[in-house]
């Protein structure tokens, strides 16, 4: 079972729709649960939705990702990515380009992209990204833009993610290929 931390997002509901054809979903809203809550839940792994504003604003996430990544395989969507990058000491600043509705190319190398081509189309909706001078040792990058924006992350020894772009967006031809990645990699 996925838990699916519901950052108040209008695309929640998508995220939602893709992972739900491969494995259990709860949606549960990022102030609706404790950390202790998540734990007794025993998910098997643990999606951060896209939402408005700040990691700050974005109820338990950076606590979630502070005490259960490593323990729970975790993905990060758009501002869940700009939480784990901040949970683990990075920066989140303004975009150089704000991207509300816009797609990129992306250039990826990470275990979340396996069997895709090497660039990828992806939907863009932030003005918020990871910043890459201080980007935390833990943290490796695996996806980027042209102009070496960061579009994904993933942790050096274990199963946390975060992609800067939505999957769950018709604008990424290839999102809910994945969604199931990440599932995929839950269950090895």
């Amino acid at each position: 079972m996925i838990v699916l931390i519901d950052n108040y997002d209008s695309f929640t509901y998508n995220l939602y729709q893709y992972a739900s054809v491969y494995t259990d979903v709860h949606v549960i809203r990022n102030d609706a649960v404790s950390i202790e809550e998540l734990r007794e839940m025993k998910p098997d792994g643990i999606i951060l939705s896209p939402g408005p504003g700040r990691p700050a604003d974005a109820g338990i996430c950076i606590d979630l990702i502070r005490q259960l990544s490593g323990q729970v395989p975790i993905l990060g969507v758009c501002l869940g990515h700009q939480a784990i990058g901040e949970a683990f000491g990075g920066r989140v600043v303004e975009a150089p380009v704000i991207m509300h509705g816009k797609t990129s190319m992306i250039r990826q190398s990470g275990q979340l992209f396996d069997d895709m081509t090497e660039t990828l189309e992806v939907m863009r909706y932030h003005s918020l990204i990871v910043a890459r001078n201080d980007l935390p040792t833990e943290l490796v990058i695996t996806a980027e833009t042209d102009d070496r924006t960061i579009m994904a992350l993933e942790h050096r020894t274990h199963p946390t993610f975060g992609i800067q772009f939505h999957p769950e967006s018709v604008g990424t031809p290839q999102g809910q290929q994945m969604i199931k990645r990440f599932i995929e990699l839950i269950k090895e």
